[in-house]
């Protein structure tokens, strides 16, 4: 299973996941700039200082192999945010989706689901993974409620789980989706992306 999982480009009618490359610094930038989505206490989102630093983060651990790391693109191909599998366990055939944010402009759009029926058809169809993963600080209501639309079911909470940037505490909701559940969430979730959008 080395290298597991290969790099891959994703493309669904209204997203494309992409292998994240430096020569996307400037387009990140600008997207993290639409919503000024660094300020946000309770996520992690580079500012547009720490961006190169956070590529380069990623592409480390993408080599170190725990990590795989997307530039998000919307169906007119602008970037629009980062997504990541992550925590990646080959041996176990698990991932979690994750390190995700998405520029303002682009929430509450079909985007973010398109993403995670990439990535969630990725993991269980071509690389057989027995559950995903999906994680975030309890009190992000948004992250919370559109991982639940998703299907995921609630693990439990990692209270006292990690440090924030800004030094609080963060207890963490974990989520997942089984192999088992894939084709009543995958059914789901094609649901969502077909029905007519105010």
């Amino acid at each position: 299973m080395s290298g597991w999982p290969e790099p891959v480009t994703l493309a669904g009618p209204s997203a494309t996941l992409v292998p994240l490359a430096p020569a996307h610094h400037d387009a990140l930038v600008e997207a993290a700039r639409d919503g000024e989505l660094w300020r946000l206490w309770y996520t992690s989102v580079p500012s547009p200082e720490g961006m190169a630093a956070e590529i380069q983060r990623r592409l480390a651990l993408a080599a170190a192999g725990s990590m795989r790391p997307f530039t998000v693109l919307d169906a007119s191909g602008r970037v629009v945010g980062m997504t990541t599998y992550m925590h990646i366990d080959a041996k176990n055939r698990r991932v979690e989706i994750g390190s995700t944010w998405t520029a303002k402009s682009a929430q509450r759009t079909a985007l973010n689901t398109q993403c995670k029926r990439l990535l969630l058809g990725h993991a269980f169809e071509q690389l057989q993974c027995i559950a995903v993963e999906l994680r975030t600080h309890r009190l992000n209501t948004q992250s919370r409620r559109a991982i639940e639309r998703l299907g995921a079911q609630l693990d439990g909470i990692l209270r006292a789980h990690m440090l924030a940037a800004d030094g609080t505490v963060r207890d963490t909701a974990v989520y997942s989706i089984t192999a088992a559940e894939w084709p009543a969430v995958r059914s789901h979730l094609d649901w969502q992306l077909a029905r007519p959008r105010d």
